[in-house]
């Protein structure tokens, strides 16, 4: 018996030690933090175009997204994939989706198109990303 609750104290003891290191390294790192609405204020697109944007240098930036345009293929259903290209975000209101990888976030987010306005899955920089209170 005192075995069985020396055991469960043991377990119960560790789980709460790793919660306690999970929660205190993603308090230091914004970009660990989780959060299903966020609020954008930058560049999004696709994963390459994002890539290639951040290797760009800033004063050949705007260069780029006039240049760059987002499209996407519409179906008849009016979803948007095979989406290219970058575009300019302003506090647009986002549902994340999830991270792409150390430096993008992947997020849903309603972006003009030249047939309209679409909810599309776009990588943003992480930095761009806030979490909504």
């Amino acid at each position: 018996m005192r075995y069985l609750l020396a055991s469960t104290l043991a377990a119960i003891l560790a789980a709460t030690s790793m919660a306690a290191n999970a929660q205190a390294s993603g308090s230091s790192d914004t970009s660990q933090r989780q959060c299903a609405i966020g609020y954008v204020t930058g560049v999004g697109g696709s994963v390459q175009s994002v890539r290639e944007y951040l290797a760009t240098r800033s004063r050949d930036q705007i260069r780029y997204i006039t240049e760059n345009p987002i499209q996407c293929k519409i179906s008849d259903e009016g979803r948007a994939t095979n989406c290219t290209g970058i575009t300019s975000l302003r506090n647009e209101k986002v549902s994340v989706y999830d991270d792409s990888d150390s430096t993008t976030t992947s997020v849903v987010a309603r972006v003009e198109l030249e047939r309209g306005t679409y909810p599309i899955i776009i990588a943003v920089p992480k930095q761009d990303v806030r979490c909504e209170e």
